[in-house]
């Protein structure tokens, strides 16, 4: 899948947002990716996943994982298209880990998937619980990195298309000072005044 036909379907489910936004990790952007709009199809959220499943078909993945909530439909459906079992990571108490009774052997072999990468911070959290438990965890991948590549998760990593987005503190935001409200789309939508 091209990275091009990725981005124009985002836009046509209008899941590619522009504004002043606030992103899960804090900080502040003009574009949002609101990829439940994208993967609201089953047929999108299978084209995407059979693409991220086509990099990592020889590479005997026994696993797959995802930080709930972002890649909870696209990390199920890559482990679907590689037959493999999948399993997620969510907080408690502030730390990524696993819970419903989810295990995983030493040395099993783990890919994790995302929707959207940013700053990577969830999936290098995501990444460090799983090798805790004793995964080896092969890559990492996401449908969109917005990091334009600069986002490092400690493992190698495969996005299906990737932005040069600016995403800074609330602090360096262009919109906030010019007075812009900012908003937080998303599960719960909320705005922020600068």
């Amino acid at each position: 899948m091209k990275p091009e036909s990725v981005i124009k379907i985002f836009k046509e489910t209008d899941a590619l947002l522009e504004g002043h936004f606030i992103l899960s990790s804090g900080l502040h952007s003009p574009v949002y990716l609101q990829c439940a709009m994208a993967l609201q199809s089953p047929k999108i959220a299978e084209q995407f996943a059979q693409a991220i499943a086509d990099k990592f078909r020889g590479d005997k993945i026994e696993t797959v994982a995802a930080p709930a909530i972002g890649g909870l439909i696209i990390g199920y459906e890559v482990a679907r298209q590689l037959g493999a079992r999948f399993i997620w990571t969510e907080r408690e108490h502030g730390q990524m880990t696993l819970r419903r009774g989810f295990t995983l052997r030493k040395g099993e072999r783990v890919l994790v998937v995302e929707d959207v990468i940013t700053t990577g911070g969830s999936t290098r959290e995501t990444i460090e619980a799983l090798i805790a438990y004793g995964a080896q965890v092969v890559a990492a991948a996401s449908i969109i990195d917005r990091s334009a590549g600069k986002a490092d998760v400690g493992v190698m990593r495969f996005s299906l298309a990737t932005l040069d987005v600016p995403a800074v503190a609330p602090h360096q935001c262009e919109a906030c000072a010019r007075g812009e409200i900012a908003n937080k789309p998303g599960s719960r939508t909320t705005s922020a005044k600068p």
